[in-house]
């Protein structure tokens, strides 16, 4: 992840005259009715892979399914437009989870709105004056930490669905309250949740295992079929057909139906402005953070080179179109981008066509989003938050960095978990500055005693 940060402020000298110059504009000179076919089919292929992710991930913030597909509907759309990738697929992700569900338990869903719209002027100030290069400024400790810590809460936060757990009226945010609720009321353990639960995260493990490893027929079918969606039409049959009755997405929002997303301007009330404040910036940072990352992942990927500055002013575009559609802040999704790419997605319009395709399930298939079963949602989000977690590059920090290292990623890592983001990276830039200004200090001394 360093190497892709630093990587993604190495600028070429056209992009740095040119703030803004979307990669749609570009591709047409030479785009043929092959490479539209690939871009149709890699866009579907993506938009069934974020079908569940969006309403999994929406549902991990606090918010309803429908808010997650119309981020990823209004936000995917937008950004892709706009965006400077060829490739990148943006909606919502994991790390938004924890901060989004703090900020509707403060300030609703309006302050939602609000911080999410403010987000997304700060992204595009931050494109316009060029900005994209100073993401590398960011430690790569500080990433490491409050995405392990981010993939911590979301397991955290999926345990009372996986088990079935009555938490009797209580609705807790921070994960160490839902802690507490999952030991108070560990006896209200529903085994029928559990068996649910069980069978949908051994498909997840098991559909990406074969993916691996089978080759021919088998290995298409393994690679091009999401194991999420496996999961959730197995999970869906489960419930229909057998004793095993849980609660469904349709059981907790009576009131999902089909439509489109509706236009909304919040009131911007001052004291709303000024409370989350610290929470659009942490959404700005976070998004210009993940964004940039899976443009340069898919750099490499299809040996192209993104504008960041670009990328920047669109996804402020997109996080402002969203909030103003009823949507959560979105940024680019790494895993949804790889995808696209591995299935033949190479310009913006595979983008714009899984936006579409998104759109078409909100407004037929609607009825059966309601069938999945809240255990395979949980079962969907462990494998999210495993994926995220970067538990091999945490423990690579710890054996092989410094002590002010470690410190900066620990604190990040337990702040994230035990408080919030804004917290986690606001001490994280602090303690990083300390041990780098300690480390200058040291370096020049050693260099005195070296001239004496």
């Amino acid at each position: 992840m360093k190497t892709a940060l630093k990587e993604s402020t190495e600028v070429s000298s056209e992009q740095r005259v040119k703030v803004f110059q979307p990669k749609l504009l570009s591709i047409f000179k030479n785009y043929n009715a092959h490479k539209l076919v690939s871009d149709i089919v890699a866009g579907i292929i993506v938009a069934i892979i974020a079908l569940p992710l969006s309403i999994a991930l929406a549902i991990a913030s606090g918010a309803s399914p429908a808010q997650g597909l119309y981020t990823a509907i209004v936000a995917g759309f937008v950004i892709a437009f706009l965006g400077g990738s060829n490739v990148n697929i943006s909606g919502p992700t994991a790390a938004f989870a924890t901060i989004v569900a703090g900020i509707i338990a403060a300030n609703g869903f309006e302050g939602l709105v609000i911080a999410t719209v403010m987000a997304g002027v700060i992204l595009i100030v931050l494109g316009l004056c060029r900005a994209g290069n100073l993401i590398r400024f960011i430690p790569h400790t500080i990433t490491v930490g409050f995405t392990s810590g981010v993939a911590v809460t979301i397991l955290i936060g999926q345990i009372k669905d996986f088990l079935g757990l009555d938490f009797g009226g209580a609705k807790p945010v921070e994960a160490g309250e839902k802690m507490v609720e999952i030991v108070k009321n560990f006896t209200t353990l529903n085994y029928k949740a559990l068996i649910v639960g069980a069978i949908g995260l051994a498909i997840l493990i098991v559909w990406n295992i074969l993916a691996k490893k089978t080759k021919g027929v088998a290995a298409v079918i393994f690679g091009k079929i999401p194991a999420s969606i496996v999961a959730v039409i197995v999970g869906i049959l489960i419930v229909s057909f057998t004793p095993l009755k849980v609660d469904t997405i349709g059981s907790l929002y009576p009131d999902l139906e089909a439509g489109l997303p509706k236009f909304a301007l919040p009131s911007f009330k001052l004291d709303t402005v000024i409370a989350v404040i610290p929470d659009a910036f942490t959404i700005a940072v976070l998004a210009a953070i993940e964004s940039l990352l899976s443009c340069v992942v898919s750099d490499k990927m299809i040996g192209d080179k993104h504008n960041s500055n670009t990328e920047l002013i669109a996804q402020g575009a997109g996080n402002i179109c969203s909030g103003l559609f009823g949507g959560i802040p979105a940024t680019g999704a790494i895993a949804r981008t790889a995808a696209n790419v591995k299935n033949g997605g190479r310009s913006p319009i595979a983008g714009i066509v899984h936006a579409l395709v998104l759109l078409l399930f909100l407004l037929v298939l609607m009825p059966l989003a309601k069938l999945i079963p809240m255990p395979i949602i949980a079962a969907i989000l462990f494998i999210v938050a495993y994926n995220m977690s970067e538990w091999r590059e945490f423990v690579h920090i710890c054996k092989t960095s410094g002590v002010g290292d470690v410190i900066v990623l620990v604190v990040t890592f337990v702040l994230t978990v035990v408080l919030n983001l804004v917290a986690a990276i606001g001490v994280g830039l602090v303690l990083a500055l300390i041990f780098h200004l300690i480390k200058k200090l040291r370096a020049k001394k050693q260099g005195g005693e070296c001239e004496e």
